[in-house]
């Protein structure tokens, strides 16, 4: 039994490396395993110490933040991600490392003059090679530990800031070198700009936050819990992953992870239940992608989203519930229409976890509650965060098997800073992509180039921006992908009269879903490694699973009832509300073939055209849709009645 735990241990972890870029760090570090427990540890408690005491000025925060995770980096993560199993790190990464440091070190120690005097005399040769150094070590570490696609665009984002008086229609004045990599090192608009504020304030903290419910086993307490709800339904073990995925979504902050750590348990279970291991992957995939939409982590995005659009945090997690739980809806759906097409029942009652075993284990739901609690009294995210820890951090100490040794808990601190560190990168890097954008105004001409693609016509600038972020969005994690998504492609939808929130969650689903989407499907890419089905074959069904974040989108920028704007009363909101689920239901029915029997080609056809008019935002479109889905509901029905009479009349 042993044995087999530590093979699915391995495979997790080798699946993890081959698609999880942050995933393939050293793990023998020989002498050099104290220095980075020591430096993990001080980040960690860095972070815990300003959000009790109050940070320091936005630079030095960052500086402070982004140093100790560049150290880190270099320490951690190879060259190439294969000489991560070799013993102990190379002198050249002690050397690069230290430098990371040094550098970020240097704005600390020069900050008054930096701010005050370098702006009116102009920066010295020191200053322009200490930010060029500080540029390239960020650029490599973010390509050990984020991996080469954000690292491209951030070049290109240079390239365009040094070389804009070269480049027809789009083009600028252009900037000297040392002008950009002082602008890029040394304000907090660039690398320290928004990103890389939220990430060394909130982000590490919830992080962190995840790190804590992962020691108490928060996530097996979800699967069982999940599993207790809907196994004994029909294909109640897709279910219970669907609704796992979900509540674990809550509290992670990657498609991929989220996919290998539930996935493991999840996907073989589908298999036995009689899923086709494609389906299987696919739904894990598509749910654990789902999670990075849910409230109230967002995969750490939401932070920057209220940076960004200047709603209250608190207000972002409210508003992001209905299309989240849309969202998940949709894949239920597929997962239930999939399970009654190959006569999948559910789970029995033996087979399901006892009651009585999870009434026992309700105190892991506390921290949790007390974080949604928090944010909707109004408190900071920071002090939220805080509480939140503490509180996982003593019901550790309630059970043998959670309980932290000294050892453990300086281990717990170190952990808290290597989750965070590709996050860290990330945002960053992203801050190069977002600083560039504004200094350069690069964003409005993106924006008039979708426009005049477009020629002006609404829903062609939200398609042409959709594939913008389907393909900015690929290979990126979900903060850098906001990031680079909401700087890039959403000033093509500000220019209309749309919520600015609606945009920003519209750029923000459709980052989100390039993780499902082929050819770069990194979580459907995953699941299959561990269903043992072929990826492509797995991303495109995910994709119909996950046809709701794919819908929900145009709803909310046509019609922003779903995100609780304009005339959102009780009413209308459930209305629409309504409307769109058995709109998906339809869609959802037609994309797998079975409804409530199989399909014909025009029944299908038909469906989605159904499916379509209900999800429209107008109540007469929407009437005649559950018209057009009443008439194939009651066609099912008739001829569901009629196979069932001719099996009898067989039988006899």
């Amino acid at each position: 039994m042993a044995t087999t735990q530590n093979n699915q241990e391995i495979d997790k972890r080798e699946l993890m490396e081959k698609y999880d870029k942050e995933s393939s760090f050293r793990t023998n570090l020989g002498p050099w395993g104290w220095l980075t427990l020591a430096l993990g540890s001080a980040l960690t408690i860095f972070q815990l110490y300003t959000a009790y005491r109050g940070a320091y000025v936005s630079l030095i925060q960052g500086a402070i933040h982004l140093g100790a995770a560049l150290c880190l980096v270099y320490l951690l993560y190879p060259l190439k991600p294969s000489w991560a199993k070799k013993r102990g790190i190379p002198l050249y990464d002690v050397v690069l490392a230290a430098l990371a440091l040094y550098t970020n070190f240097y704005i600390i120690q020069n900050y008054d003059r930096l701010i005050n005097e370098a702006i009116i005399f102009g920066f010295t040769y020191m200053d322009q090679f200490v930010a060029t150094a500080g540029i390239l070590l960020l650029l490599e570490a973010t390509r050990r530990v984020v991996g080469l696609p954000i690292v491209i665009i951030a070049i290109l984002a240079l390239l365009y800031g040094l070389l804009g008086n070269f480049i027809p229609v789009i083009g600028h004045a252009g900037y000297d070198w040392p002008t950009l990599a002082t602008k890029m090192f040394f304000s907090s608009s660039a690398i320290f700009g928004i990103p890389i504020q939220i990430s060394s304030t909130y982000i590490f903290l919830f992080l962190f936050f995840g790190v804590i419910l992962v020691q108490t086993n928060i996530g097996q307490f979800f699967n069982d819990l999940a599993l207790r709800l809907t196994g004994r339904y029909t294909g109640g073990t897709a279910k219970a992953a669907v609704a796992a995925s979900g509540l674990q979504g809550m509290v992670s902050g990657s498609s991929v992870a989220n996919t290998v750590g539930s996935g493991s348990f999840t996907i073989p279970m589908m298999k036995n239940a009689g899923f086709k291991p494609h389906f299987a992957a696919a739904s894990e995939a598509s749910a654990s992608t789902g999670g990075q939409l849910m409230p109230p982590i967002m995969g750490a995005a939401a932070f920057i989203m209220a940076s960004y659009t200047g709603i209250p945090y608190n207000e972002i997690i409210i508003i992001a519930i209905i299309p989240a739980l849309l969202y998940f809806s949709g894949v239920f759906l597929g997962t239930h229409f999939e399970a009654r097409k190959q006569n999948i029942r559910g789970l029995t009652k033996e087979e399901l976890p006892k009651t009585n075993n999870l009434l026992k284990r309700l105190d892991l739901f506390l921290p949790l509650v007390i974080i949604i609690g928090f944010l909707l009294d109004g408190r900071t995210p920071t002090y939220a965060a805080l509480f939140a820890i503490v509180t996982a951090f003593v019901i550790s100490f309630f059970r043998k098997d959670t309980r932290m040794s000294f050892k453990g808990i300086i281990k717990l601190l170190e952990e808290g800073a290597r989750v965070a560190l590709p996050v860290i990168a990330a945002c960053a890097t992203a801050g190069i992509i977002a600083g560039t954008v504004t200094t350069t105004g690069l964003g409005p001409k993106i924006a008039g180039g979708i426009i005049d693609l477009a020629q002006g016509q609404f829903f062609l600038v939200m398609f042409f921006t959709m594939i913008a972020c389907i393909i900015l969005g690929m290979g990126l994690p979900t903060t850098a992908n906001y990031v680079v998504t909401a700087t890039m492609a959403a000033p093509a939808l500000l220019a209309f009269d749309v919520p600015v929130i609606a945009v920003h969650m519209f750029v923000f689903y459709f980052g989100i879903v390039a993780d499902i989407t082929p050819p770069v499907c990194l979580a459907a890419y995953a699941g299959a490694g561990i269903a043992g089905a072929n990826p492509m074959k797995t991303g495109v069904t995910a994709v119909k699973l996950a046809i709701a974040a794919f819908i929900i989108p145009y709803i909310f920028v046509t019609n922003p009832l779903l995100l609780l704007q304009g005339d959102a009363n009780a009413g209308n909101v459930s209305i629409s509300v309504i409307t769109a689920l058995l709109g998906m239901a339809a869609i959802s029915a037609a994309l797998i073939g079975y409804y409530v029997t199989n399909l014909h080609w025009f029944e299908r056809v038909i469906l989605i055209t159904g499916g379509l008019l209900l999800v429209y935002p107008n109540l007469i479109i929407s009437l005649l849709g559950l018209g057009v889905f009443s008439v194939i509901t009651f066609l099912q029905y008739i001829k569901n009645k009629k196979d069932s009479s001719e099996k009898q009349e067989a039988v006899s």
